[in-house]
């Protein structure tokens, strides 16, 4: 038995048929014929000197022998793609792949998607939308928007927008409910997927900057995304705490309103994330640059607000 390993070809056989536990559905996976397959298992059991898979009737385990070689044989393919992929995406200046959470993507990126696209002709835009924290290298992922204070080692990270919430209804609502006292006998929607901000950017903590000696209960329609939560509200359902860098294009077309000054200042921001040295890939430069030219659309939302921040108690 030698210390030398097996062929990779055989050990790349053995790795796929462990995972599949199948050596059908790794042939298949692999392009190879069956019999091609188990005859380089075969091969990597002799290098070994012990049986790597016991075969059953339509089955197969792993042997003692298998489970031992199994996951370093899986984690260094693994690593192989995934530096495999990262070479590809360093030569590849015409693909710029962006991931952000569901909202963002629906609300802010998409309907901008068009005018990137125009002023850049060269790259193709992709967007992962996901409110799972996807890995850059494990994903081919090459920007990530994320919103709140993460901390980002070994990454570039630049704010870009920083979000504040405020009242928001459909016009024919706002008829109804005009002054923020009356609020307190409206149906209030609330967006649960900024639960987690602390302090707590909600309705208590906007009627308590408003004065409005009101504790809203546990009644009201809630979302744990925020573009279903402003949906609820263009339909009439409600009146939502919305956000500003997510409403955007319903207050600029005049769907929702923002009738009463008083705003919460979140201070979190939006950022713009990448693996560190990247940010000036021509494609990566470019959306840096694009999002923060948009970024100051918002300005025009925020003439005559009040704001509070969150973080301090109302005088």
């Amino acid at each position: 038995m030698s210390d030398r390993p097996a062929p990779l070809t055989a050990l790349r056989a053995f790795e796929a048929a462990a995972r599949h536990m199948s050596f059908a559905r790794a042939a298949d996976e692999l392009n190879v014929t069956p019999a091609a397959l188990s005859f380089q298992i075969k091969s990597l059991e002799e290098h070994l000197g012990a049986q790597v898979f016991r075969r059953l009737n339509r089955a197969v385990e792993l042997t003692e022998a298998g489970r031992a070689l199994y996951p370093g044989t899986h984690d260094g393919f693994a690593a192989l793609q995934s530096a495999w992929r990262a070479a590809r995406r360093v030569l590849d200046n015409a693909t710029l792949t962006v991931t952000a959470g569901p909202a963002f993507t629906a609300k802010w990126l998409a309907p901008r998607m068009f005018a990137f696209a125009q002023a850049h002709p060269e790259i193709e835009l992709r967007f992962s939308a996901s409110i799972r924290m996807l890995d850059f290298d494990r994903d081919g992922i090459d920007v990530a928007i994320r919103f709140g204070h993460g901390r980002d080692p070994g990454l570039f990270s630049a704010p870009i927008l920083y979000d504040w919430m405020t009242p928001m209804m459909t016009p024919k609502l706002a008829e109804t409910y005009r002054t923020p006292q009356s609020l307190t006998g409206a149906p209030l929607i609330h967006d649960q997927s900024i639960a987690y901000l602390d302090p707590p950017c909600d309705w208590a903590a906007w009627f308590r900057a408003a004065g409005v000696g009101f504790a809203p209960g546990s009644g009201g329609a809630r979302f744990n995304q925020g573009n279903h939560a402003i949906d609820a509200a263009l339909g009439g359902a409600g009146v939502l705490l919305g956000r500003g860098v997510l409403t955007q294009k319903e207050l600029a077309e005049g769907h929702l309103v923002a009738p009463f000054p008083m705003t919460l200042s979140s201070e979190t921001p939006f950022r713009f994330v990448c693996p560190n040295g990247t940010e000036t890939r021509p494609h990566v430069a470019a959306f840096l640059a694009w999002m923060q030219q948009e970024a100051e659309s918002i300005r025009r939302f925020e003439s005559g607000r009040r704001f509070v921040s969150a973080s301090k108690p109302v005088e």
